[in-house]
């Protein structure tokens, strides 16, 4: 019998020490650690398994721990009211092993098959493992979808005599914890994607470059290189062969920018992380001038499974266009937030009513903003779109990294777009005029509109802006950072126009735009609005209707947040 607690940092940060420490004080079995499995809304998360039957306790605490260990004792125990049958899905490649085996453990990834796949490389040409690839349709999982063999193909063929395998674990985009995930969960995956990479293009050195944000990855990634290189399985000729591999791992400094290749290269080499014109393509021309492979977290993940069982049957999944599976940071206004790795070609309502639970507080499904920051927001008509590259492409979407924010009826469009073009704009490396002043003039002209200073006109400045400024720019910053404004124009022209027009917003979150009055008839002269008014522009006697004066009033909200009887009205 084992116990296993998920102390990913998820389950860290809703309290999985404590429980994990109160388990293996008391418990009369082993106790070990795992991964987020993806459901992060039940952290943290415990697992009982007697070798016949695997029990799932979620939610758990002190208590709970407690609660278990008497069950384990044959004592009276309420562990049951923890109980729960998780479904994760069926089709998990990626995230195969995330919250099912030990992540600091060599010998459990072994267990489930791992490094078989680099066992099985060795018996294979190099140009026999891209051509495994090629079949599989695996494309880029960090954003631009570019496909995997193609880029290995290109580094294979460039001549040099040192060449680099890199994989971009820089996840920047907020509300995106899918590499994070994989790393802390299931780090030799990864690392058996990269020795199957070097491989295949003839490179003796790798380096990780992850975002020093990620603490927890870092320790189980140099954990799990370092009992890879007791094993054999790096360094020199692995398996017996003629083939020599390492990896190091770089802490990168948080630059949002960093994810565009080209950027990171220079981040690696001790330079500003500022893109460059391309070409020459990193597979040519990449870190110190020689020919590198970058792929990210997630595709290299993939890579043993698609040695492992063929090509064929990665491809098998998915559609014409996107193939295997993709996985998905769910986030915002869900009721379930966490990860689902779903088959291409499934729906975004799928993944939001399916696996998501649907909207937090059973309120109506607005929107939903995929693709990361500078991805585009589709209105809840069009959920269900089918997630594979083209047709979210159709949408003004983008699959990017897999970042997937939930918006309800209570989100105002405008103000979304203006957040999301914040983020952006102070990302921006300022290397293109375009995107440094272009994106700057658009937030600009969103923060009058949302302070009630939109005038006739802004619309078509704010989509000729966009326009300009995805055709000028150099990366992909730039070319996808006014997605969020144009989509919502397009899609939610109405609400713009009232904010312009009317200088109302109908969702209420533009504090500029809102007018507070109290309700006659409700209001019970309680007194409570006026004492919690900063600016002293409450007035009336206890016991007698109150008043709201509008030129005093700096829209703080307050009143409404006091009143018990519903006498304030927000317009």
């Amino acid at each position: 019998m084992r116990i296993t607690v998920g102390k990913g940092s998820c389950g860290i940060a809703a309290g999985a020490d404590a429980v994990f420490d109160t388990l293996k004080g008391k418990a009369p079995c082993p106790v070990a650690v795992t991964g987020c499995i993806g459901t992060c809304h039940l952290e943290p998360i415990v697992s009982v398994d007697d070798g016949e039957t695997l029990q799932t306790y979620v939610k758990v605490d002190e208590k709970g721990a407690g609660e278990i260990v008497k069950m384990l004792n044959g004592e009276e125990n309420r562990a049951a009211d923890y109980r729960r049958d998780l479904d994760c899905g069926s089709n998990r490649i990626a995230l195969r092993n995330c919250g099912i085996i030990n992540p600091e453990s060599i010998d459990e990834y072994i267990a489930k098959d791992g490094y078989e796949a680099v066992k099985k490389c060795f018996s294979m040409s190099p140009e026999q493992v891209i051509e495994e690839i090629k079949i599989s349709g695996l494309r880029g999982r960090g954003g631009a979808g570019f496909p995997t063999w193609f880029k290995w193909r290109a580094a294979r063929d460039s001549a040099g005599d040192k060449k680099y395998v890199i994989c971009n674990a820089d996840e920047g985009d907020p509300g995106a914890f899918m590499d994070r995930a994989i790393i802390e969960g299931d780090p030799h995956a990864v690392i058996e994607g990269m020795i199957a990479a070097a491989f295949a293009i003839g490179a003796d050195e790798g380096i990780v470059y992850v975002r020093a944000e990620y603490p927890l990855a870092i320790v189980r990634l140099g954990k799990a290189l370092e009992q890879a290189r007791k094993k054999g399985f790096l360094g020199e000729n692995p398996f017996g062969s003629d083939f020599s591999f390492d990896i190091s791992v770089k802490a990168g400094a948080g630059a949002f920018v960093c994810g565009e290749e080209t950027a990171l290269i220079a981040s690696l080499e001790g330079e500003r992380g500022m893109p460059r014109l391309k070409p020459p393509f990193p597979a040519q021309k990449g870190y110190r001038k020689k020919p590198s492979n970058i792929n990210n977290v997630e595709t290299y993940a993939n890579v043993p499974w698609i040695i492992r069982n063929g090509g064929k049957a990665f491809a098998s999944i998915g559609t014409e266009d996107s193939k295997g599976s993709k996985v998905f940071a769910l986030t915002g206004k869900i009721a379930n937030g966490g990860l689902a790795e779903v088959p291409m070609g499934c729906t975004v309502r799928d993944v939001v009513y399916k696996f998501g639970g649907g909207v937090r507080g059973g309120k109506e499904l607005k929107a939903v903003q995929l693709g990361g920051p500078s991805g585009g927001c589709i209105p809840k008509g069009l959920t269900d779109v089918e997630i594979d590259y083209k047709s979210l492409a159709a949408t003004g979407a983008i699959m990017g990294s897999g970042g997937m924010v939930v918006m309800d009826e209570d989100t105002c469009m405008v103000d979304m777009a203006r957040f999301f073009l914040d983020f952006t704009c102070k990302e921006s490396c300022g290397k293109c005029t375009h995107c440094r002043i272009g994106n700057k003039r658009m937030l600009e002209i969103l923060e009058r509109i949302c302070g009630g200073g939109g005038k006739n006109g802004d619309i078509e400045l704010l989509t000729e802006l966009g326009e300009e400024i995805k055709a000028g720019s150099l990366c992909a910053l730039g070319q996808t950072a006014p997605n969020p404004v144009l989509t919502t124009i397009r899609y939610f022209r109405n609400e713009y126009e009232e904010h312009i027009n009317e200088k109302r917003c109908a969702a209420r979150q533009c504090k500029p735009l809102l007018a507070y009055s109290v309700d006659k008839e409700k209001c019970m002269g309680c007194a409570v609005c006026a004492r919690k008014c900063p600016g002293g522009a409450i007035a009336g006697t206890v016991r007698s209707a109150h008043s709201i004066d509008a030129e005093k009033c700096v829209k703080c909200g307050n009143c409404a947040d006091v009143c018990k009887f519903g006498a304030i009205n927000v317009k």
